[in-house]
């Protein structure tokens, strides 16, 4: 008995332990829900080929899918075929695993479900995703010369920085019960990048509408097919109601 009521003490102590830990996180913003616009998914598409293709793979995801946020099969063709010469390929990482462990440490995940797998206390994996990519700053201690405020520590460096500029975060100090705690209170630009805040905000949130469309491609679908069949529900449970009322109508 000692030992379990030990068990169940440490057990609470180290979820209470984890619960303090992800309250000192950054709250994560809420992401634009992009999976029905077809243009800003053809932007994701671009971004995600472009900049994170050549380490992460999408191995659930064929090119042709593409097809259905509005490419033809000669636009997937031309812009975005990099890794393979068909479009009935799976989108796979360029880089050699090997090499990959060698330089970040661990193979770089793959990010079919990653807009799904993400999603925690502090919002969905969209959330996630959104706030993750827009938190990155200059960190000269780290071998990358980058760190996030969402995932400190991160072995990923920031590969939108030419688009975003660099970027350090601010910090006030301030007194709450009886200790001195750094409360972020926003971000000072460095160097700007090619875009201005706000066009590379509407970039990330096209990427993360892409992640999350392609975590689920028939998701618009369903929800589409889902509110006809709960509409056809209602009108059959109607008729139903009144068919069963003219039958017992005359039995006492």
């Amino acid at each position: 008995m000692k030992k379990l009521i030990l068990t169940l003490i440490v057990a609470l102590g180290c979820s209470f332990g984890a619960w303090a830990n992800e309250g000192e996180t950054l709250a994560w913003d809420k992401a634009p829900n992009k999976t029905n616009d077809l243009p800003a998914l053809q932007n994701g598409a671009k971004l995600f080929v472009n900049y994170c293709l050549s380490c992460h793979s999408d191995a659930f995801m064929r090119y042709n899918r593409l097809r259905d946020i509005g490419l033809t099969e000669q636009q997937i063709k031309d812009n975005l075929l990099f890794a393979t010469d068909k479009v009935g390929e799976t989108m796979k990482a360029a880089i050699d695993p090997k090499l990959a462990k060698e330089w970040f440490g661990a193979n770089p995940p793959d990010l079919s479900l990653v807009a799904r797998s993400r999603s925690g206390h502090g919002g969905t994996g969209a959330d996630y995703l959104y706030t993750y990519l827009r938190t990155y700053y200059r960190d000269p201690t780290k071998a990358t010369g980058w760190n996030n405020m969402v995932f400190p520590n991160v072995g990923m460096p920031h590969v939108l920085w030419e688009l975003q500029g660099e970027r350090e975060p601010l910090f006030e100090t301030e007194t709450a019960h009886g200790h001195e705690v750094k409360v972020f209170k926003g971000w000072k630009q460095v160097s700007p990048g090619t875009m201005t805040p706000l066009q590379y905000d509407q970039s990330v949130a096209d990427l993360v509408g892409f992640l999350q469309w392609m975590s689920e491609p028939s998701q618009n679908s369903r929800v589409r097919v889902g509110v006809w069949v709960l509409l056809f529900l209602g009108v059959l449970t109607f008729f139903t109601w009144r068919l069963n009322a003219a039958f017992w109508k005359n039995v006492r």
